[in-house]
């Protein structure tokens, strides 16, 4: 059985990775799939299946993007004093 490797990279940032847009619109395509509810219970399943991976890839993308995000403060000439940390309210 295959064993997690704490170390091995994000499926994000793995080269044959799809853009994060690319990966949005592959799985907003299984989603309407999905809902039409036309699809062979297996089929639906490996879709699901993937879908979820697509979600995980594209949490982990936008994840990533808010951690590079810095806010810079401004001082009271108007210049960049710093930079802080990104946080979202």
């Amino acid at each position: 059985m295959a064993q997690d490797n704490p170390s091995s990279p994000s499926p994000a940032s793995q080269p044959d990775a799809p853009s994060f847009e690319e990966a949005l619109r592959e799985l907003e395509s299984i989603v309407q799939k999905l809902e039409r509810g036309d699809v062979a219970l297996d089929e639906s399943i490996a879709l699901y299946a993937r879908g979820e991976a697509l979600r995980a890839q594209c949490q982990q993308r936008l994840a990533d993007a808010e951690a590079r995000i810095e806010k810079l403060a401004i001082g009271a000439g108007g210049a960049p004093v710093g930079a802080q940390a990104f946080h979202a309210d």
